[in-house]
């Protein structure tokens, strides 16, 4: 059961972030619920790459295929993700912001002139 926890985990945030993006009145919660969607993905990439027993990919000290070692490209795409999702949180932010300004409110629905 422990080998499975990281991936309930991390489908349990992702549509728990998607169920707040459903259902949000306003677009700073829809931010915030975008962004932890997000967060589910580092679960998920961080369980793909874990090795019961691995040390870090560093083989100065031990000779390559001696110990089980965790993969660094899973960590690489990890810390990717953290940082792309860190600049897409704050765009929309800085987006929500400019809406608040121009418009007055932050709800969706009383966002009239932007319907196509």
């Amino acid at each position: 059961m422990l080998h499975v926890l990281p991936y309930l985990v991390a489908a349990w945030g992702f549509l728990a972030g998607c169920y707040g993006l459903a259902t949000s009145r306003n677009l700073i919660h829809a931010v915030g619920c975008l962004a932890g969607c997000q967060s589910a993905t580092y679960i998920l990439l961080l369980a793909v790459g874990y090795r019961d027993g691995g040390t870090a990919p560093v083989f100065s000290d031990i000779r390559p295929g001696s110990r089980p070692v965790v993969d660094p490209v899973v960590q690489a795409l990890t810390l990717t993700d953290i940082v792309v999702g860190a600049t897409v949180t704050a765009l929309l932010l800085a987006l929500t912001v400019q809406i608040a300004k121009r418009h007055g409110t932050v709800d969706p629905d009383e966002l009239r002139e932007l319907r196509g």
